[in-house]
């Protein structure tokens, strides 16, 4: 996730005094309550005039912090009411709105709602390929990540794997979406039983995590735990798996609560090891 503050109107002063920042800083933080709170705040404040650019920003802010607190049903239904609202003030495929469009088909995962996810994901990385700017190829990460996690989730690890290689080839950076690209195509590798060379990218996502900061990481809390984790079931390792589990569980319930996708994914494994 990367939020983007708009652009133009005198951007240095606007930005410096931007109404959003308190609520992208809370949300950085991790203290989602707080973000979303002081988000609906900034956009009741805002509603008036009805083209002013920061009560859609806002807003597009709560969904993400809704999200992160596990309540994906209300982050879709706001992505749902602001989509419409951000192509008319920005254009279809303006950089807000085509990562409004990413983050509102990344939700669709923790509904289970795979293939649309996929179709959708789809869509905007085809339309960050034919943009120009500096954030067209962040969403286009982005969206690729959604992609490749949707494809696994449906049980087609080839095309993931392919797909993740692709991405990580034309991604030289060694930043978060150089990390979660690489825990898709161990998720994939795991999808296929190719345990060692899964257990071998989720360390070298474990490389990548420590050298980037935490504000940048704490997105992906729990989800090297679990690359690693189930790699390692499946190499029939079952206590070092249940210690990473239990490991991802803790560290995700901390973060995001008991109703997040991925705190409800390391129990769901915890489950799994402790029938085995």
């Amino acid at each position: 996730m990367k939020i983007f503050r708009p652009r133009g109107r005198n951007d240095a002063g606007q930005m410096a005094r931007s109404p959003l920042a308190q609520a992208t800083a809370l949300y950085q933080a991790g203290r989602y309550a707080e973000a979303e709170a002081e988000a609906r705040a900034v956009a009741a404040a805002r509603s008036r005039p009805r083209d002013d650019i920061y009560a859609p920003l806002a807003l597009s802010i709560a969904a993400l912090a809704t999200g992160a607190q596990g309540r994906p049903a209300e982050s879709l239904a706001t992505y749902d009411a602001l989509l419409p609202v951000f192509r008319r003030i920005f254009g279809a495929e303006h950089p807000q709105t085509l990562k409004l469009g990413s983050d509102r088909a990344q939700t669709l995962i923790a509904l289970a709602r795979h293939a649309e996810c996929e179709a959708e994901c789809a869509a905007v990385v085809r339309a960050a390929t034919r943009g120009a700017g500096p954030e067209m190829p962040l969403i286009g990460a982005a969206a690729r990540n959604g992609l490749i996690y949707a494809l696994n989730a449906q049980g087609r690890h080839e095309e993931a794997e392919a797909l993740a290689r692709e991405a990580l080839a034309a991604r030289r950076e060694p930043d978060r979406f150089a990390l979660v690209l690489r825990l898709g195509l161990a998720r994939s590798l795991s999808g296929r039983a190719r345990h060692e060379e899964a257990l071998a990218e989720a360390e070298r996502a474990d490389e990548l995590r420590r050298n980037l900061s935490e504000e940048q990481c704490r997105p992906e809390t729990g989800a090297v735990e679990l690359a690693v984790a189930t790699a390692l079931l499946g190499l029939g390792r079952g206590a070092e798996a249940r210690t990473r589990t239990v490991a991802a569980h803790d560290a995700c319930l901390a973060a995001f609560g008991p109703d997040h996708y991925r705190t409800a994914e390391a129990r769901a494994l915890l489950d799994r090891i402790d029938g085995a």
